[in-house]
């Protein structure tokens, strides 16, 4: 029996590459985002080279209300979703203190609020079922602190500790969830995020980072061998362990200085 798998931010990046793997993989696809006429483009190439069915459900997740009316329209639809794949997201660069107020709670409504109130949706109907699999991004910033960035830092932070303990919680049920944390990745996020301000960032070509199919490939991958923490590339592997082994201070500086390049 095809499954279907609901992929938040389809539009671009790795949600778009995550649409594109899984349609080649045979599951029908539910693609939402808040733009429309990507979507139906989508729809439409993936219909046809792969010969999957694809619904288009056209949401802004950072309004609050719109999640449970994403939620409502699939079950009018008769719709089940096997696959759960919480991508949506973004970033923003800039000191705290200095930071859009809007923007911050955007980010936050989308990293956090959205895809907590997804998984609390659909997770009941997968366990019921005795099977389901749960994607969310997050990235290998969760794994410290993020001065110049630490919102969306301590976002992906949330959403690490988050899957891990739904993941525990679910072992023995049928369930697998998966937290995707990738690096510097080619696609528009770092461009809308303003990580060409990062000195760092901005001696380095985007065509030096992985493709957005590369991680969303090595994502598929990780969820179906059943991985809990997927890191992905070597570097970004020994980039996400060194932490646990500094002193807080001393990681907290290094960070600052390499992102502020002070």
């Amino acid at each position: 029996m095809t499954q279907t798998a609901l992929i938040t931010g389809a539009s671009s990046g790795i949600g778009l590459a995550f649409a594109q793997v899984l349609a080649r993989e045979g599951y029908n696809l539910i693609l939402v985002a808040r733009s429309e006429d990507k979507l139906n483009s989508l729809k439409q190439e993936l219909a046809s080279q792969h010969s999957i069915d694809a619904v288009v459900l056209v949401h802004d997740l950072t309004q609050t209300e719109q999640v449970q009316q994403l939620f409502e329209q699939i079950k009018q639809q008769s719709l089940t979703v096997d696959v759960l794949i919480n991508n949506a997201g973004y970033g923003d660069y800039g000191e705290f203190a200095d930071s859009d107020w809007e923007k911050l709670q955007g980010m936050i409504l989308l990293n956090v609020l959205a895809l907590t109130h997804l998984s609390r949706l659909f997770l009941p109907n997968m366990i019921q079922r005795g099977q389901g699999q749960i994607l969310n991004v997050a990235s290998t910033a969760a794994f410290q602190p993020g001065p110049m960035m630490g919102v969306y830092f301590a976002t992906k932070a949330y959403v690490l500790s988050l899957s891990e303990a739904i993941a525990a919680e679910t072992q023995d049920t049928g369930i697998q969830v998966t937290c995707l944390c990738p690096g510097p990745t080619q696609s528009n996020f770092g461009q809308v995020a303003g990580m060409n301000k990062i000195p760092a960032m901005g001696k380095l070509s985007n065509d030096k980072f992985p493709t957005a199919h590369t991680v969303a490939e090595y994502g598929y991958q990780c969820l179906k061998k059943g991985k809990v923490v997927a890191v992905h590339g070597t570097l970004n592997k020994i980039l996400t362990f060194t932490p646990r082994l500094m002193p807080r201070k001393l990681l907290r500086d290094g960070i600052k200085k390499i992102m502020s390049g002070e």
